[in-house]
């Protein structure tokens, strides 16, 4: 029988999933209740969240981007009480961050608010709402770490000031915002009375963005440092 056994091992195979299947089978058994809870919560659980996306996730999100027209039109045309308050018809930047929290435009608004509250010198308010926002390394958060720069300089906290133009200038690939806020970040040096890493700053405007507007006079700014070449 053993030489037979060997000599067919497919059918020593076959008898080893018939033994898992029985061994399966007891388990199973055992286990009933339990395994039918587990499946059952996790189909509840996969069945919720696709509810929840689809039936109330989605539509909050059209709805509040459809709420951001007007703000945002405000916010363009400079009239930024409107575009934080709203018109009287339409709802402002800040009543849509509460009544569509959590979703992409709400977040959004933390940007715009605190756009809008530098511009009108709220300085404290401006921090803490572009704090609150999240851009997750777009080009947009590199503008909102540029304008927590500019409000901290406000305050005269210019070493905040300048750790968040370094930050708004992270991103090598920007022509565009990364010269800027080095500059911003040269002045801020240079206020503190720091004349070396001002230089530092200007010599990258220089070396590595010198099609940016900033590198147009930056041979200037270096030469009152004391760097002429």
């Amino acid at each position: 029988m053993a030489n037979s056994a060997r000599n067919k091992p497919g059918a020593v195979q076959a008898a080893d999933d018939t033994k898992a299947l029985e061994n399966l089978q007891v388990f199973y058994e055992k286990n009933k209740k339990r395994i039918n809870t587990i499946t059952t919560v996790v189909l509840l659980l996969i069945v919720g969240t696709l509810a929840y996306f689809r039936l109330y996730k989605a539509p909050r999100e059209e709805k509040a981007a459809t709420a951001m027209h007007y703000p945002q039109m405000y916010f363009a045309a400079d009239s930024l009480d409107k575009a934080l308050n709203g018109d009287g018809q339409h709802i402002g930047f800040l009543k849509i961050m509460k009544k569509y929290s959590g979703t992409r435009q709400a977040n959004l608004c933390h940007y715009y608010v605190g756009l809008s509250y530098l511009h009108q010198g709220n300085f404290k308010k401006a921090i803490s709402e572009l704090e609150d926002f999240d851009g997750k390394g777009t080009p947009v958060q590199s503008a909102a770490y540029g304008a927590m720069g500019d409000a901290y300089m406000e305050t005269g906290n210019a070493k905040k000031g300048v750790e968040y133009y370094t930050k708004a200038a992270s991103d090598k690939d920007d022509v565009v915002l990364t010269p800027t806020y080095l500059f911003r970040a040269g002045l801020a040096y240079e206020s503190q009375n720091q004349p070396d890493e001002a230089k530092k700053m200007y010599t990258r405007i220089r070396d590595e963005y010198p099609n940016s507007d900033q590198a147009r006079d930056i041979d200037r700014y270096l030469a009152r440092l004391g760097t002429l070449n």
